[in-house]
């Protein structure tokens, strides 16, 4: 008995002391770990990493930046069916532990000893919660002694509602999606409270493995890992033994949903992306921010599809450049077309096609087109497809498809249903009863941009830099400076207007020479047309963009008077010419830039600075940051900006400024006005008249293709360059202003033939029957101090009674003078400041 009671002793006191070595043990880790956990502060602010997400202000989706797809979600709205799943695959005493569960270690234990694999894992959710966190994935014994630490110290933090929903906005389950929310809508295009019982329990099969139980890279172990699933909810008594009958034997019905752009704008969502970046820096991609632009879906989408239908056009007018690569017709009998077709690239709505038959009695191509299958391309849609030679040269119309193309030539194709194209281009869609019919189509190799600003305030319309986006990321709207042409001549006759010229002003359209130093050479200005009109009035010279007329208004005006002018418009003159050639608009300037300019001569001339950001928020749904209000000021405009100065330094030392957003990653706080003051630059009664001249263009002149809007409103300038280099159209009403630039990019010859009125107009065109669809009409109001006088169209004087004549714009003061005896006797007057000279030379 005493032996007995020996051992007994023993035994309590090894057990004691293993016990008190492990007290100490353990004290001794968490006294060494604990000073490296995270502090309560940061438990209780933790941010997930959600991306940057860009809206139209119509709010359809734009683009999404970010590496992480997520869509935070509470707890509240995610069925309790769908927890109960997460429970049964990763913790079902989940509401009865304290962060860690010895039961569930056991258990996990047993089922490796047993089975060689674990199905349920033996880390709660809790420190799930606190490794996806706060810590590594590195599988050390330190990493697993700072989880237990960690999951205890979140469970003396934070109740158990708020741990799971944590863990469901931050769990990885495949294919870039983070958390429940992001993953219904990437498999199954659902929100999660819309999923079926099958569907949730394979979403909770995925954080043990997300790539070895994918249902799109593994189905047979998903659909495994799902049934084993259900089955524990059932023995749990989550589901019935009906329910799980019925979800065990549901197909698989997951496939892959990306979220889709709703608008077609790259080019602004690039924008857009480099401005949060420079204001919030890299955070920009993770911190949940939602921008809202000023750009409309429709204006936008309008936009883009106008500059690429223009584009295809000039294209297209040049002849067919030939095939984009060539396979030997017997490589298509031997491979897969689709993986054939995969090794070109699909530009925008363009689809690489394998030419798999020519027929030209039937006069139809067949073709294996990427994303789509067979299809045919009728020869309607090749009789475009004259073979190019240079920019003036093309060979003969093709009378056949195998003038043409041939088996095995890989062409563009554009689909005429866009319903048929598969977006992932991975596999061809299933075979159609009625083949899906193509046009013959190429790249185009020419280029362009448009740019539409809302004329009172700068906000940007719509903005396209280019055919396309993925196929060149420069922005020619922002980025191409380039050559007006006769788009600047606007700002010349505005400049003459303000300096006692009139509309009425004669000035002879005839040759002329100059040898001018600065010029190096002897200079013979010509007009576009190779034809002279001898003495004309600056409103038709305007109007029939007379390039001889300009030069001579332009040494009349006097050069540094004009680039002044510009100066004072705003309008950048570091790369505008010191000489006559400024008439001509020889300078460089970016699309973005004519068109604010030509939004100054709209708006009434008004200051005008275009901006894209209409509104950021955070991801709470706070505002954060907000466009300033725009204020057109007339009078004592320095007196308003010093008051809106002291308003917003009070609102600073206050502690209530709206905008202070520095610790948030905005540059500048003093940037962030709540209003913005934009003062007069021009003249309004003379910007009045320039409007009346600008709309001669659409009614009578270069830009009377314009008519087809069925508009009064509207007004603006054609543009082009020496050898068709650059072509340009600007036009507006009072409310938008809208410029279009067609060229190469690295300069060349768009061919003869080739004008603003022929390229840039159309796109146009095809914009702005969009952007003013019901839109009442918008014209500038008539300022005082205008009068209408009538006048003889060949002299620009005041006709005298009973003569012929036609209405004429003037200001009071600048108005011919009522004709005289001596007049009348044949005297010279001054014809409103015309002279002598001035209509000979």
């Amino acid at each position: 008995m005493s032996h007995l009671l020996r051992t007994s002793r023993l035994f309590a006191w090894l057990f004691l002391t293993g016990l008190s070595v492990a007290v100490i043990t353990a004290s001794g880790f968490y006294l060494y770990l604990r000073p490296g956990l995270p502090p309560v502060e940061q438990l209780l602010d933790i941010q997930l990493q959600t991306p940057l997400r860009v809206y139209s202000k119509d709010n359809r989706l734009i683009a999404e930046f970010g590496e992480k797809r997520r869509a935070p979600i509470t707890i509240e709205q995610i069925p309790t069916i769908q927890l109960q799943a997460f429970m049964a695959a990763e913790d079902a005493r989940f509401y009865e532990h304290f962060g860690v569960d010895i039961k569930g270690l056991m258990r996990a234990a047993v089922q490796l000893v047993s089975t060689g694999e674990i199905q349920s894992g033996g880390s709660t959710i809790t420190m799930q919660v606190a490794k996806n966190y706060f810590l590594s994935r590195d599988r050390t014994f330190i990493r697993k002694f700072n989880e237990i630490l960690l999951a205890l110290q979140i469970e003396r933090e934070l109740d158990k509602n708020r741990i799971f929903e944590l863990y469901l906005n931050k769990i990885y389950l495949g294919n870039r999606a983070y958390g429940i929310a992001a993953a219904a809508q990437v498999y199954y295009d659902k929100p999660v409270n819309e999923l079926t019982l099958a569907q949730m329990a394979m979403l909770a099969g995925l954080p043990k493995a997300p790539s070895a139980y994918n249902p799109l890279a593994n189905a047979e172990r998903a659909l495994i890992r799902r049934n084993w699933i259900l089955g524990r909810m059932q023995e749990l008594g989550y589901i019935t033994a009906d329910a799980y009958d019925l979800a065990v034997n549901a197909p698989l019905t997951a496939s892959y949903n990306a979220t889709e752009a709703e608008v077609d704008a790259d080019y602004v969502a690039e924008m857009a992306r480099a401005e949060m970046v420079r204001r919030f820096g890299e955070d920009a991609y993770t911190d949940g921010y939602s921008v809202t632009l000023t750009v409309e879906s429709d204006k936008q989408q309008a936009a883009t599809d106008a500059l690429r239908a223009g584009l295809e056009a000039y294209d297209k007018r040049h002849g067919f450049r030939g095939p984009i690569g060539q396979l030997d017709p017997s490589e298509l009998e031997d491979q897969k077309l689709s993986d054939l077709a995969r090794n070109y690239p699909r530009v925008e709505s363009l689809l690489p096609a394998i030419v798999t038959s020519v027929n030209d009695d039937g006069q139809q191509v067949l073709v294996h087109a990427r994303g789509i299958g067979e299809a045919i391309m009728p020869f309607e849609t090749m009789t475009w497809a004259k073979r190019y030679k240079t920019e003036d040269l093309t060979g003969p119309a093709p009378k056949k498809p195998s003038d043409v193309l041939a088996v095995g030539d890989v062409v563009y194709a554009k689909p005429q249903a866009a319903a048929a194209i598969n977006p992932e281009s991975g596999e061809d869609d299933e075979p159609r009863n009625t083949p899906v019919k193509v046009a013959l189509s190429q790249v185009p190799k020419v280029e362009g941009a448009l740019i539409s600003l809302e004329a009172d305030t700068g906000a940007i319309d719509a903005l396209a830099g280019g055919y396309s986006f993925n196929q060149s990321k420069y922005n020619r709207a922002t980025q191409a400076g380039r050559q007006p042409g006769s788009t600047f001549k606007p700002f010349l006759y505005l400049t003459a207007l303000e300096n006692g010229m009139t509309p009425a002003t004669i000035y002879n359209d005839a040759p002329i020479v100059f040898e001018d130093s600065e010029l190096e050479t002897a200079w013979r200005p010509e007009n576009s047309s190779g034809r002279f009109g001898g003495p004309t009035r600056l409103r038709e010279a305007l109007y029939r963009s007379k390039n001889l007329v300009s030069v001579r208004l332009l040494r009349d005006v006097g050069i540094r008077t004009t680039l002044d002018n510009l100066k004072q418009l705003r309008i950048p003159i570091d790369n505008m010419p010191d000489n006559l050639s400024l008439a001509l608009g020889s300078g460089l300037i970016t699309p973005m830039q004519l068109a604010r300019a030509q939004a100054v001569i709209a708006n009434g001339g008004f200051d005008v600075e275009p901006y894209l950001i209409e509104e950021i928020r955070d991801m709470n749904g706070e505002v954060i940051y907000e466009a300033p209000e725009t204020i057109l000021c007339d009078n004592n405009c320095d007196e308003l900006i010093a008051e809106e100065e002291l308003s917003e330094e009070a609102e600073i030392d206050s502690g209530t400024n709206p905008q202070d957003l520095t610790s948030e990653g905005l540059t500048d706080t003093r940037d962030e006005t709540s209003v913005r003051i934009m003062k007069r630059l021009a003249d309004e009664r003379s910007v009045y008249i320039l409007h009346s001249m600008m709309q001669d263009v659409i009614r009578r002149g270069t830009g009377r293709r314009a008519q087809a809007l069925g508009r009064s409103d509207i007004a603006g300038k054609t543009g082009t360059t020496n050898e068709q280099r650059d072509t340009w159209f600007a036009g507006f009403n009072h409310k938008i202003a809208t410029t279009v630039w067609v060229g190469f990019d690295q300069p060349a010859p768009l061919g003869r033939g080739e004008y603003g009125a022929s390229t840039a107009l159309p796109v146009w065109i095809d914009y702005m029957q969009v952007a003013l669809k019901d839109a009442p009409p918008a014209v500038m109001p008539r300022p005082n101090g205008i009068v209408n006088v009538r006048i003889n169209p060949e002299t620009g004087e005041r006709a005298r009674p009973g003569e012929e004549g036609i209405f004429e714009l003037f200001k009071e003061e600048e108005a011919p003078p009522l004709m005289t005896a001596e007049d009348d006797n044949g005297g010279s007057g001054d014809g409103g400041g015309n002279d002598l000279s001035r209509q000979l030379f």
